[in-house]
């Protein structure tokens, strides 16, 4: 009886998290019913929140409620929450966590329609940290988001949390928290934590943490250094352990591992270490994701026990072949020379290898674009190449150089998507440098490049069936739904009213029957796409190595054919 009052007595305190999407050309929200890329920001919050609530940083007399929504994955039922929220007297703070400038439109119009009913919201994430850390005042878009009555946050959290809540909870939330220029310590502090019914909306059921943050290199286009510091900072084996055994209870076995360069991690053996033990002593088998630059096979032993630790996939910098665009990029640390190196260092240990190539550079024209790329199907063994239109994010480098000068960038934070062009191009109208990108998947993903890529898999001992689903996901990502693989998913999912502030809402009778003739288009899209992919697959399992010749991969298949 006693414990029923006391529940009844108890104030509550609603803490939601939210990581926005953004919109598609025509203003609807892009979502999935499964995504691809789970949010490190949003776990790394909710890890925090549950330290929180297990503390009682609000008192013993107040429950905190967290919860946590991925958007590109769940639709947000903002009047739900709200109505939830003013019949508990309101005592709440809606976080939009992690935001990026193409997502800063869409995280100040859901906290638009939670500040029409008078609940607080915070934003925060690299958009405001980065404009915050590169440009004179805050921009426009932010000023507008203050004027609405939301309060906007720069840095991190870490140590931060219980007063962010404290001022939430006695309503005295500031316009704007900045602690740009006081980056805290990661070690021992609480690790990123998602729950497992967020996990399996995501393919590959993966969760994210970051065992470090910043950056020692100097990329013009990169804002990392600008908003997380040149300085590293590190969590340690211990806490990575923690975030290991917590996935594994909860069934989770696949991870990404969110730094920028994974290579650079000065805690990267010790963690290694610590994962190849779990797998030999506990039978604690992982699969990771990594990401690192094109000299991390210079790092003594990094590669052989990144194998051994369970690196199924890396992606790697490799941003150009181009050594004049590398170096007006300030990317001196990439050296073409020693790609092909690096390449057969992964596949040895049986890690799959994609990477990022950027189109745009100053001396690139599409011409030039093509060339490279054949360079690159020729002579470079990489697995997955994704393409990004250059562009000049706030918070880096190029944005600073070209605000400082003048010179016109769009005005729409939605088309910060790297798929977009949102400044000129010295040699390629804005036609053109779009073209080559709408061109470039169909110049690399090619039916005889996609054989060849399988072939490799062949040689260096990659799971056929799963290779060939991989390039399917990065060639239909861009050919069918028009989106970069990185925000791709499986089914696409549209609300008729979650569409862009400012834009009308269609017609029920034109929205739905749309919507279905466009999802039947493109489920048939798929599937032709697929079995063309399929025929493709069952050649190569059908063909000999030593048949095929390959620039590339001669000394492979050398070996190959001889044993």
């Amino acid at each position: 009886m006693s414990t029923q009052v006391q529940d009844i007595d108890l104030k509550n305190f609603h803490f939601i998290m939210i990581k926005p999407s953004h919109y598609d050309d025509e203003g609807y929200v892009i979502q999935w019913l499964r995504s691809s890329i789970p949010s490190n920001t949003l776990a790394v919050m909710n890890g925090l929140a549950v330290d929180c609530i297990e503390r009682k940083v609000l008192g013993d007399e107040v429950s905190i409620h967290a919860q946590t929504f991925d958007e590109t994955n769940i639709r947000i039922d903002i009047e739900g929450l709200s109505r939830q929220i003013l019949a508990e007297g309101n005592h709440a703070l809606i976080a939009l966590v992690g935001v990026q400038t193409n997502q800063f439109p869409r995280a100040v119009d859901i906290a638009r329609q939670f500040r029409s009913q008078g609940i607080q919201v915070c934003i925060g994430g690299f958009h405001v940290s980065g404009c915050l850390a590169m440009l004179p005042e805050l921009p426009a878009d932010c000023k507008t988001a203050m004027d609405m009555g939301i309060s906007l946050f720069a840095g991190e959290v870490e140590g931060r949390m219980d007063m962010l809540l404290k001022d939430a909870y006695g309503k005295e939330m500031k316009p704007l928290y900045n602690f740009m220029d006081d980056l805290p310590d990661m070690t021992g502090v609480a690790v990123p934590y998602l729950p497992f019914d967020m996990v399996k909306r995501t393919s590959g059921m993966r969760t994210s943490f970051d065992a470090g943050r910043g950056c020692p290199f100097l990329c013009s286009f990169c804002t990392i250094i600008n908003v997380q510091g040149h300085k590293s900072r590190y969590r340690s084996a211990d806490d990575v352990e923690v975030i290991i055994r917590k996935g594994v209870e909860e069934g989770i076995t696949n991870f990404f591992i969110s730094d920028d360069d994974f290579a650079r991690n000065r805690c990267w053996e010790a963690i290694f270490d610590r994962l190849i033990e779990l797998r030999e002593k506990e039978d604690i088998k992982v699969r990771l994701v990594i990401q690192v630059d094109t000299m991390c096979h210079k790092l003594p032993r990094f590669i052989e026990k990144a194998g051994q630790a369970g690196v199924s996939r890396v992606f790697i910098g490799l941003e150009s072949i181009n050594p004049e665009a590398l170096k007006g990029a300030k990317k001196k640390q990439n050296k073409i020379s020693e790609y092909r190196i690096m390449l057969d260092d992964w596949h040895r240990v049986g890690a799959l290898t994609y990477a990022g190539y950027i189109l745009g550079f100053p001396t690139d024209t599409p011409e030039s674009i093509l060339e490279d790329i054949k360079t690159i199907q020729r002579e470079i063994p990489i697995d997955l190449l994704e393409f990004f239109i250059l562009t000049p994010l706030p918070g880096s480098e190029d944005h600073q150089t070209l605000f400082n000068k003048g010179v016109e960038m769009a005005a729409d934070m939605n088309t910060y998507d790297v798929v977009h062009v949102t400044t000129a191009h010295p040699k390629m109208s804005e036609t053109e440098w779009l073209g080559i990108y709408q061109q470039a998947w169909d110049a690399y993903y090619t039916p005889e490049h996609v054989e060849t890529v399988i072939q490799r898999a062949k040689v260096w001992g990659y799971n056929l069936d799963d290779m060939m689903q991989k390039l399917l996901h990065f060639y239909a990502c861009p050919k069918i739904e028009k989106v970069h693989p990185l925000e791709g998913g499986l089914i696409r999912l549209k609300s008729r009213k979650d569409r862009r502030y400012g834009m009308a809402l269609e017609n029920p009778l034109v929205f739905y029957p749309r919507y279905a003739a466009e999802t039947l288009g493109k489920v048939l899209q798929f599937f032709f796409l697929w079995r063309r992919f399929k025929r493709i697959l069952k050649r190569v399992k059908n063909r000999p190595v030593a048949s095929v010749r390959d620039e590339a991969l001669d000394e492979n298949l050398n070996v190959v054919a001889e044993s």
